[in-house]
């Protein structure tokens, strides 16, 4: 029969061996995120091959902080940290196509450029939908509640243009700086409403002119990303 080990300078050996263990796997798995450039101690964990972030760990780095109230979650930034524009390095990272490269007869959109436009629309789309969910919940509007989105649109859409290179590209970009104009507008005009201690209906959106027009700004969007070509119906203008 085999004797159980009890020697107890055996047993801290063992106990280091397996705390050792324990530090290399959890250095292995230790993510450092990088913004414009710098390092942070802001947690990473790769969920099915997507990164995630702590967002109080995130907001603290940029000096902001995060609030919920039911279903919408918000991080406020300062200005100097929400409005600010992306580093050159971060523009520059987005690969420019190949001048040498030749143009088809009807070239339509470029593939970067599409993907940078339905990124941007995404990002629209989101700002838009915090802004209804704010208004038809009561949820008190600020310029802090919305600065994320208005930031996060803003950086895509100089993706967008940097990426733009055919005919039918720059011609998009112009719609999508258009539509950007125009949430940014719907948004300052509630977010002004609210500081005026104006009363808002929770179904305004639904009677206002300019979100009408955003919206079908959005679908014409769509329609062009779906076909490939540039159409513009005038929705946008």
């Amino acid at each position: 029969m085999l004797k159980r080990l009890s020697n107890p300078s055996t047993n801290v050996a063992l106990f280091l061996i397996i705390l050792a263990v324990v530090v290399s796997l959890r250095a292995a798995d230790r993510h450092t995120l990088i913004i414009n450039g710098e390092a942070t101690e802001v947690p990473v964990i790769f969920v099915s091959g997507h990164p995630y972030v702590d967002l109080e760990a995130l907001a603290n780095t940029l000096n902001g902080s995060v609030s919920s109230s039911g279903a919408i979650v918000a991080l406020s930034l300062p200005a100097s940290s929400a409005n600010r524009a992306p580093s050159p390095t971060t523009v520059s990272a987005v690969p420019a196509p190949a001048p040498t490269q030749a143009a088809p007869s009807n070239p339509g959109f470029s593939r970067e450029f599409l993907n940078a436009g339905i990124e941007q629309m995404s990002t629209l789309r989101e700002w838009h939908a915090a802004l209804d969910s704010a208004i038809q919940n009561g949820i008190p509007l600020s310029a802090g509640l919305l600065a994320p989105y208005r930031a996060q649109a803003t950086t895509n859409l100089r993706l967008a243009e940097v990426a733009a290179v055919t005919p039918s590209d720059h011609s998009a970009s112009q719609l999508l700086n258009n539509a950007f104009q125009n949430m940014t507008k719907l948004a300052d005009k509630y977010v002004k409403m609210r500081a005026d201690m104006t009363y808002i209906s929770p179904d305004a959106l639904q009677n206002d002119g300019l979100n009408q027009r955003l919206i079908a700004c959005g679908r014409s969007l769509r329609s062009m990303a779906a076909s490939g070509q540039f159409v513009d119906d005038g929705s946008c203008n």
